[in-house]
């Protein structure tokens, strides 16, 4: 375990961005434990991101994604958030609390390559909203809250990890394994 790091890493971005694909191999890298807040919210609903919001509306599903992040009690952790936290002013400054927020900022086209099961996905959007409108859209609020931004675009997952690892902990050595 890094003594020299944050007590806790949240990582935030879009969907697609790799936050839980980063954040398993940076809590590897770390000596951290892994914690996917979307994989909590499924597990206390019982059912997929999407079946909640097809069941509750965006409005219940931000409700119940600020009630897991507020309610996180962690150390030593890296956190992928869902991409949609951010829309949580309470939640945020819960999870500032809890350790450093680093923004995986990937540019829209990369992320639009990459987010190709936008209907089974449980993306907080509007009936006439797009993926380029909620880029927009929550662009400003990750910059906002961000207290490290790893510019992702055209790196591995194993680049990005090395990179939130050097900017949060100091020195790191980038390996493929």
């Amino acid at each position: 375990m890094r003594a020299d790091c944050a007590l806790n890493i949240i990582l935030i971005g879009m969907p697609g961005a790799g936050k839980s694909t980063v954040g398993v191999l940076l809590a590897k890298r770390l000596g951290y434990q892994f914690i996917d807040t979307d994989l909590l919210l499924q597990t206390r609903q019982h059912c997929r991101l999407q079946q909640i919001i097809a069941r509750d509306g965006l409005t219940t599903f931000k409700r119940l994604e600020e009630d897991v992040l507020c309610s996180l009690e962690t150390s030593h952790s890296v956190v992928a958030t869902g991409g949609s936290a951010v829309y949580s002013e309470r939640a945020m400054a819960r999870l500032k609390q809890l350790g450093q927020l680093v923004f995986i900022n990937i540019p829209l086209g990369e992320l639009l390559n990459r987010v190709n099961d936008m209907d089974s996905r449980g993306l907080v959007i509007g009936p006439d909203e797009t993926y380029e409108d909620l880029y927009r859209e929550r662009q400003p609020l990750y910059k906002k809250y961000a207290e490290v931004t790893i510019a992702g675009g055209g790196l591995t997952v194993e680049a990005i990890a090395a990179a939130i690892e050097q900017s949060v902990c100091g020195q790191a050595e980038f390996s493929e394994d």
